[in-house]
């Protein structure tokens, strides 16, 4: 992957090409983005950059052996470690080595995806992955090992706030002070997860979201979109490439996370002083609490924006209002009054903590309709 292929961020672009050229390279690197934002995609062609010594006009010349290998994610002094966990085929300590094929062909398919889609590209979706001890060991031995080729070895590890405590800490040293000439690129979407004693190691970068005019232009160039289309397509996403791919071919799970949002709140409302409702809600609770804990932050997660989006629009902000439902007899602009000053910081932290409790292993569908519950009451508080 060249820079070339990476959706904007020119500023970004500039600095590690300018941080190559000059052979000063921070061995190690923490990456900070949202979801769609590019992270992934741009340390491989920064690791690509590196690796086959290409110019700044990512010029191939008698390169060409050495961008191949890297364009398939082959090349030997390029190494990933990512979340994993047992499937069908590796039943016991499973390490990314164990998955790499699997791996090469998903960030083929798309470098922007998420967590939740590895799950389900590996068939695993109701999993959590995580990126364990076993994995550091690895790690350890593969950079204690000298470059295939002479040069640089370099280790991306993606989504590394799945690294857990035991992880982390076998890996401090190395990161601290790894081999000559070893690089280590960390990528996070919540650098708030990540140990402080890693991130003081670290020289962060933090990726903006990707902006509207390089999606609609994208869209526009790679996908054939009409520009009317593609400028609709673009303020959806809101700086999420990934979720622009998938409003292009109407498969968002945004979708199915609307459905399930929609009546949950209508029960809510209802709750209030009507007992007979709380059995609609823990019926809810048991349904979201059979789908995979990735589905379930996800669908989290959209909650949170949705309810941001709702009080953007009762503060008359329209610009900045990207939601589009597609329910029918449910209107955002009659939901906006009743998320305002008062209730937002609580449903902030309540959904926050439900996040934090399922990524924990917590019941899920005690904890769902312990939200459904709080959330019952923040509906009903008036802001005066």
């Amino acid at each position: 992957m060249l820079f070339k292929d990476i959706i904007g961020l020119e500023n970004i672009k500039k600095h590690l090409i300018d941080t190559a050229n000059q052979g000063r390279i921070p061995h190690a690197q923490l990456f900070v983005g949202k979801e769609g934002s590019g992270t992934l995609a741009t340390a491989i062609a920064y690791a690509q950059y590196i690796l086959c010594k290409n110019t700044n006009g990512e010029n191939n010349g008698n390169k060409d052996a050495c961008n191949l290998k890297c364009n398939k994610l082959s090349h030997p002094d390029l190494h990933f470690t990512f979340p994993v966990t047992t499937t069908n085929k590796i039943k016991r300590n499973p390490v990314s080595n164990l998955f790499l094929t699997e791996w090469r062909e998903f960030v083929l398919q798309n470098p922007y995806a998420n967590s939740l889609e590895w799950m389900q590209f590996l068939g695993v979706e109701k999993k959590q992955g995580i990126i364990g001890k076993d994995e550091a060991l690895e790690i350890t031995k593969k950079l204690s090992l000298k470059s295939f080729e002479g040069g640089y070895k370099i280790l991306i590890i993606w989504l590394a706030e799945k690294m857990n405590i035991a992880a982390a800490n076998k890996l401090l040293k190395l990161i601290e002070e790894p081999p000559k000439k070893t690089l280590i690129i960390l990528i996070t979407e919540n650098e708030e997860q990540i140990i402080q004693t890693i991130l003081s190691r670290c020289q962060v970068l933090y990726f903006p979201k990707v902006s509207e005019e390089n999606i609609t232009k994208t869209l526009v160039e790679r996908k054939n979109i009409d520009k009317n289309l593609a400028v609709k397509i673009a303020h959806q996403a809101n700086g999420d490439w990934n979720k622009a791919l998938h409003l292009v071919k109407h498969d968002s799970s945004d979708n199915l996370f609307e459905t399930w949002f929609i009546i949950w709140i209508r029960a809510a409302f209802r709750a209030r002083g009507n007992a007979s409702v709380i059995e609609e809600l823990i019926n809810w609770s048991t349904e979201i609490s059979k789908t995979g804990r990735e589905t379930q932050k996800q669908f989290l997660q959209y909650c949170l924006h949705f309810f941001r989006q709702a009080l953007l629009l009762n503060y008359k902000a329209e610009k900045l209002v990207y939601l589009e439902t597609k329910t029918s007899k449910f209107n955002l602009k009659n939901f906006a009054p009743f998320i305002h000053s008062k209730n937002i910081v609580p449903i902030n932290e309540t959904l926050n903590e439900a996040i934090y409790h399922i990524e924990r292993n917590g019941n899920a569908k005690i904890i769902l309709l312990d939200i459904s519950i709080k959330l019952t009451r923040l509906l009903h508080t008036k802001e005066n």
